[in-house]
């Protein structure tokens, strides 16, 4: 279970902002229904449609006897295209179902990152996992022919078996892989990368895992079905809140209370900062800045600025709710000189996070600075999945507002174009 708790009406300068009237929430709701009516994005399908599933199902029965050996991962991806990944991996595996799987990320032209991530990965036992909806985004193109390369995954027909492209139905990765014979997995053009995670993008991949995406699916179907049946009226709610002020409080911040957060305050960072920075219909420049941050280790860098710095944040904490997490224990034990830290003895470190966390978004309630407050009761399948389309769910109801197309990214288009045309200028050179 996620439970939903907004403060945005603490200040009292912000409560007729924070409550808006039903017309106000009819018509975000309109526009979103005629979104998905309309499949302007095929993301809201995934959480009901099987071909991840089958697919998936398909690729490990067919190739059961090669993965029974695998023991590394490697994903060969770039920002929508490995994040979601990387960041529900993060979220669950600590589950015991989480296989005894290492799982590599070749993401960056680093060569220092290039070379520490392929350390000790051998071909014999590793899975290389193309995912990219053209192929032709220049980060994974040369990763992978890199790696193809290094390992020479073209040179036989078993060596190939190693190799799995995840892509667009058609695109010029798609025809590669059937040209060349290697496994390879189509999803619908309609879906953009950082929408992606609940395709077989993330599904395959967590299902090789050991995860069981089908609670994940369940999870987010679940939350989508209560959205459009009109009980999760927070979210609308907080989308007119956030989008109406978006020049009051331009910069929106996650501060997530656990490391295993990491990874998916990544995640939403692309969500949010590649969707709705945009041209609107109108010709203006809008966008809402995303920031992220872990607690408690962020109390003690960014939490003097949110508290005292410029009025222009919102907060949104997210938490796991700690009361099953009774160990490690602090021990009650006593020093000389530091006795003022003695009044924690004996408590979780989970209790301790979490009173942080409570007197942190106090502090920063009594500022008069907006927060709203995202718990999950525990770490599953489930609860993952309502969490990412949540998440979706209020990138497009801002965009919706904002008048954007929330789906594009034409301001990264024009760093592609770029790009080759410095590469061709320095090839003359």
């Amino acid at each position: 279970m996620l439970t939903f708790n907004q403060y945005f009406d603490k200040n009292s300068d912000l409560r007729h902002l924070a409550n808006p009237n039903q017309k106000a929430l009819d018509s975000v709701f309109d526009l979103i229904s005629l979104e998905r009516k309309n499949k302007k994005s095929g993301y809201y399908e995934l959480p009901f449609e099987q071909k991840a599933l089958q697919e998936s199902h398909a690729y490990v029965k067919e190739k059961q006897f090669f993965l029974d050996s695998v023991k590394n991962i490697v994903i060969i991806g770039i920002g929508g295209s490995s994040l979601g990944l990387k960041a529900i991996d993060g979220l669950l595996s600590h589950l015991p179902a989480r296989k005894k799987i290492q799982l590599a990320f070749l993401e960056h032209t680093d060569p220092i990152e290039i070379q520490k991530s392929l350390y000790n990965i051998h071909i014999k036992d590793s899975l290389f996992i193309i995912i990219s909806k053209s192929g032709t985004t220049i980060e994974t193109s040369s990763l992978m022919k890199y790696v193809i390369h290094r390992y020479g995954l073209f040179e036989s027909f078993e060596k190939k078996s190693h190799l799995l492209f995840i892509t667009d139905e058609d695109s010029p990765l798609y025809l590669l892989g059937k040209k060349e014979q290697v496994s390879t997995v189509g999803i619908s053009k309609n879906i953009g990368g950082r929408f992606s995670v609940l395709s077989a993008v993330g599904v395959l991949p967590l299902m090789l895992l050991g995860y069981d995406v089908e609670r994940l699916l369940e999870g987010a179907a679940e939350f989508e079905k209560n959205f459009f049946e009109r009980k999760e009226e927070h979210l609308l709610k907080k989308a007119i809140f956030l989008a109406k002020n978006r020049d009051r409080f331009p910069i929106n911040i996650l501060f997530s209370y656990s490391s295993v957060f990491k990874d998916f305050n990544s995640w939403y960072v692309q969500l949010w900062g590649e969707s709705l920075g945009k041209f609107d219909i109108y010709g203006k420049k809008v966008g809402l800045t995303p920031i992220s941050l872990i607690g408690s280790i962020d109390q003690h860098s960014f939490l003097q600025l949110i508290a005292q710095g410029l009025m222009d944040k919102t907060i949104t904490f997210l938490s796991i709710h700690q009361a099953k997490y009774i160990e490690p224990k602090i021990p009650d034990i006593s020093f000389e000189y530091l006795g003022c830290t003695d009044f924690v003895n004996g408590a979780s470190f989970a209790k301790l996070l979490n009173v942080q966390q409570i007197a942190t978004m106090e502090t920063i309630q009594n500022e008069g600075i907006p927060t709203d407050h995202i718990e999950l009761e525990e770490l599953c399948e489930t609860n993952v999945g309502k969490l990412i389309i949540y998440f979706e769910l209020l990138t497009s109801c801002v965009g919706g507002i904002f008048n954007i197309n929330s789906y594009d990214q034409p301001g990264v288009e024009l760093g592609k174009i770029r790009l080759r045309e410095i590469f061709k200028i320095l090839s003359k050179a």
